[in-house]
């Protein structure tokens, strides 16, 4: 499957601010299920400063903003080539240890509620397991936007019932985590069925499922990731793949616009 993407972000401030460092993690790299045929990463406003493969390998970008301008704008698009693979996309490779995968974040901790969602699951190994953890999760937290945010945790997700699919990503590592298994977060792009735009990126989780590898797992729509995926960045969790991230000095006020596009090829000819 050929998808066409398009991804827009935009920060007004009220006031100029003084100082901001903001880190991109929006360039997907060709491997196992994609490939790569363009892509191109633009910024008005900020200033680039350097690109490097972080400790998870993701590509990221560094731009600064200092002065006057009142307005950023990132756009991030391209096309990649897909293709389904279960969900699987191999051994683990990398600058990260497999056991780094293992270790707890304060998103990510297991507490009394994800150890009670575990009593439950079915599942004669480790890959039955994850398929049972991911549809308990798809039945016990609702997919409601404006529930949560970035700082919400896998147990406050699961006390309130509801979030999105951070949410649903960050119960599922904790649950894969607490019996064993590795896990990370995915951050990337779905072409979603009937709806080409979107406000905002996609997440899902994978863990290393002996035999098999990174093996990936979304929750919040209870399927394994198909043609329709694309990864962009990987991590213990949200921090460490967040598509935008930074910090900034001065307090001025600030509006977010986000705007994504995923369509297939001909889907994209026939809307221009």
């Amino acid at each position: 499957m050929r998808l066409t993407i398009s991804h827009i972000t935009e920060y007004r401030y009220d006031e100029p601010s003084q100082f901001s460092l903001q880190r991109l993690r929006l360039t997907p790299r060709t491997g196992p299920g994609q490939t790569v045929l363009n892509w191109k990463l633009t910024v008005e406003g900020a200033h680039p400063e350097v690109e490097y493969d972080d400790q998870f390998a993701n590509r990221a970008t560094l731009v600064s903003l200092d002065g006057e301008q009142q307005t950023t704008r990132i756009v991030a698009s391209g096309e990649v080539e897909t293709e389904d693979l279960n969900g699987v996309t191999g051994q683990h490779s990398g600058f990260s240890p497999l056991w780094l995968f293992l270790r707890e974040t304060p998103r990510t901790k297991a507490g009394k509620l994800t150890k009670e969602l575990l009593r439950g699951l079915s599942g004669d190994n480790e890959l039955g397991k994850m398929h049972a953890l991911m549809s308990a999760i798809h039945k016990a937290v609702d997919y409601k936007p404006g529930t949560s945010d970035t700082e919400t945790t896998a147990e406050q997700a699961l006390e309130k019932k509801s979030g999105v699919c951070q949410d649903h990503a960050h119960i599922f590592i904790a649950g894969a985590r607490a019996l064993g298994i590795p896990a990370r977060y995915v951050s990337g792009y779905l072409m979603m069925e009937g709806k080409n735009e979107q406000a905002a990126t996609h997440a899902w989780a994978e863990a290393h499922v002996p035999g098999l590898g990174w093996v990936g797992f979304d929750p919040a729509n209870d399927v394994c990731p198909d043609a329709r995926y694309v990864r962009i960045a990987t991590g213990l969790c949200y921090r460490d793949a967040a598509p935008v991230s930074g910090m900034r000095i001065g307090t001025p006020g600030e509006t977010l616009t986000v705007k994504v596009t995923v369509a297939t090829q001909g889907q994209s000819q026939s809307q221009s």
